[in-house]
């Protein structure tokens, strides 16, 4: 058995190899500007700039298993075997290409090792050692040209144009030291190719015809249509995954939540989640959420075959949920209007105030003056009720002594704040003087008065 892999564990410009006293106040910024680029594609090139085995496997091949199913009948019991084949293979992925062996999610038995493995060359995705490289240069550099299937350059390109067409440069380098010395990691590359032809088509096809006489139909079916679902479905993961759904715990970077997209990829869509905590064996955090892969792992561990199913603390989690919910707040509370700062308003003695109430219709509540000029014949209660308490102090009045006003009301009154009295809130308490739809902003933005945030 080889001792090593023929993986670099990374390139020239590795961060990690980098002296101290010369780190690059951007790694991405400064990678990219000293690492050599392919020539653009043109079309005098283009065709030196495919690869062409990857347009085979990935595009040809699917659209001649097509037209091959339009003359093969599909039996049911060929179509039970397919349903189950893809989900075992897809496991190989989900639970062992990517959360085993690129994030370390937890720890498997040689046992279950080797049976991901095995079943995940059945998708013919490349060696564990290729795959788990790419994906951790994904992580490390997501949305920049160092991240191999950046999704900003477009959704067909993130999910298959980063495989068909040869990249512009390298991704960024990614430490892979620990599957440079894995034995499995090490057997599978070895033997990847064998291994990739007998689970992805000897192994359905066979299964087919030696159990109901269904060669044809195992081939077409179970062997290559089945292995262009499930390549299309682990594609998702790095296109639509970064395209369709919500982003509940960062919205800095493209990945999305999705249950539409989980369903596609036996629970991968969780995608902005596992962005934000990528060693979690979960990739659906919550317990309702669609993830036949961590409902797996929690089964293994169960029986024995893995350990140290890593979690990120329910604080931690929640903690970003809610400062993105904090964020899509703030956006929505700078949309609306507001009542005057205290400071903008001027103090007024109790004998202006009255002065300037014999010509406006001029009420104080809770130590702040209103003009209620307009409001008398929208009141509820009838004009006479504002009347009877122009140019007095109407707190206890407004408070419960008449009627105890709801949330939309005192919302209402801070619209119409035109001064403070001079003395503050002689009747109020602070419950008083901030209305229901500012308390949240109030305590905001006390807190970071203190804390010397330019906000």
């Amino acid at each position: 058995m080889e001792s090593k892999l023929d993986v670099p564990l990374a390139n020239e410009l590795d961060p990690d190899r980098i002296p101290t006293e010369t780190v690059p106040e951007n790694f991405v910024s400064y990678t990219l500007k000293h690492q050599e680029t392919r020539p653009p594609v043109t079309w005098s090139n283009w065709y030196r700039e495919i690869h062409w085995l990857y347009l085979f496997i990935f595009c040809v091949l699917p659209m001649l298993s097509l037209i091959a199913a339009w003359s093969t009948p599909l039996r049911l019991e060929t179509f039970i075997w397919s349903a189950i084949y893809i989900h075992i293979t897809a496991l190989g992925i989900t639970a062992g290409y990517h959360r085993l062996w690129t994030h370390r999610s937890y720890k498997a038995t040689k046992l279950l090792e080797y049976t991901l493995a095995i079943i995940g060359a059945g998708v013919v995705q490349g060696s564990i050692a290729w795959w788990a490289r790419g994906h951790r240069a994904h992580h490390r550099y997501a949305d920049t040209d160092l991240d191999p299937y950046n999704a900003h350059k477009g959704l067909l390109y993130s999910h298959i144009g980063w495989l068909i067409v040869k990249p512009r440069r390298k991704p960024g380098p990614a430490d892979v030291s620990d599957l440079r010395s894995n034995p499995v990691v090490i057997w599978q590359h070895k033997y990847y190719i064998p291994l990739a032809f007998i689970m992805a088509i000897v192994v359905p096809t066979a299964v087919c015809g030696y159990g109901w006489g269904d060669w044809r139909g195992g081939l077409v079916w179970a062997s290559l249509l089945r292995l262009a679902v499930g390549q299309q479905s682990t594609f998702c993961v790095n296109s639509i995954c970064h395209w369709l759904g919500d982003k509940p715990y960062d919205d800095k970077l493209t990945p999305t939540d999705s249950l539409f997209t989980a369903l596609l990829t036996l629970g991968e869509g969780y995608h902005n989640y596992h962005h934000q905590f990528p060693m979690d064996y979960r990739n659906g955090y919550k317990w309702y959420q669609y993830d036949p892969t961590k409902w797996f792992l929690w089964t293994c561990e169960k029986l024995g075959f893995a350990t140290h199913l890593k979690t990120f603390s329910d604080n931690e989690v929640q903690k970003g949920e809610l400062t993105i919910q904090l964020k899509n707040l703030r956006q929505k509370q700078e949309a609306l209007s507001w009542p005057s700062e205290k400071s903008d308003l001027p103090v007024i003695t109790w004998e202006d105030y009255q002065r300037q109430a014999e010509s406006r219709a001029l009420i104080c509540i809770a130590g702040f003056v209103h003009d209620i000029s307009d409001f008398f014949d929208k009141h509820p209660g009838g004009s006479h009720l504002l009347e009877k308490n122009v140019g007095k102090d109407a707190t206890t009045a407004f408070f419960g002594g008449l009627y105890d006003h709801s949330h939309a009301a005192h919302n209402l009154l801070a619209m119409k704040r035109v001064g403070i009295l001079l003395g503050g809130a002689p009747h109020g308490s602070e419950e008083r003087v901030v209305p229901p739809s500012q308390h949240l902003r109030i305590t905001r933005h006390n807190g970071l008065a203190g804390s010397g945030s330019p906000e």
